[in-house]
């Protein structure tokens, strides 16, 4: 996994799957807020002028010379809920992004988001 420190500088870099196929660009990383460590990564997808954002977990993710390879194969990652380029993850959409790779929601314990774009 990489630092909180220097997830600015991984932006635009490729993001692979296991098998090492080409899912996209990475936009954004977002933490989790309880413990502000990298949690998903938004991902560049689609055809030019038709991008979406979609996303994927950071867990288990390692960072290779221009690359940042995640556990989860390219068909599931691009089938995961997507935001608009220039969108914003709703907080009552953030459960269908964990149930989509069938992880555990929970929200913070006065009920505040478990996500925040960094």
């Amino acid at each position: 996994m990489f630092e909180a420190d220097n997830i600015r500088e991984w932006r635009g870099q490729d993001v692979v799957d296991a098998e090492g196929h080409k899912i996209g660009a990475l936009e954004s990383v977002y933490v989790d807020t309880a413990s502000d460590e990298p949690s998903f990564a938004t991902v560049t997808v689609g055809i030019p002028m038709r991008h979406r954002l979609v996303f994927v977990p950071l867990h288990e993710a390692m960072v290779g010379p221009g690359y940042i390879k995640v556990t989860y194969p390219k068909s599931q990652v691009k089938d995961a809920p997507s935001i608009d380029p220039d969108g914003e993850l709703p907080a009552e959409q953030e459960p269908e992004v964990f149930a989509h790779y069938g992880l555990e929601y929970v929200p913070g314990a006065g009920g505040e988001r478990r996500l925040a774009r960094r």
